[in-house]
């Protein structure tokens, strides 16, 4: 026998009902957490963009004595 399909309107409806339960599982951060991971993503970000910094002028110094033998 064929399936019977369900109402568009009620599947959406479903799907948010499903949407709502799993919001209120989550374990939101408290503000400290926030930005404590916010200080420590920028950090880190600073720190990689000052190693990319120095490998590229470190590159670019070796390339250009390379280049003037």
């Amino acid at each position: 026998m064929a399936e019977e399909k369900e109402n568009p309107i009620s599947r959406l409806g479903e799907f948010f009902t499903g949407v709502r339960a799993e919001f209120q599982r989550i374990t939101w951060p408290n503000r400290a957490s926030v930005g404590r991971q916010t200080v420590a993503v920028v950090c880190v970000s600073v720190v990689t963009g000052a190693l990319i910094a120095v490998l590229d002028y470190a590159f670019e110094a070796g390339m250009n004595f390379l280049f003037t033998l």
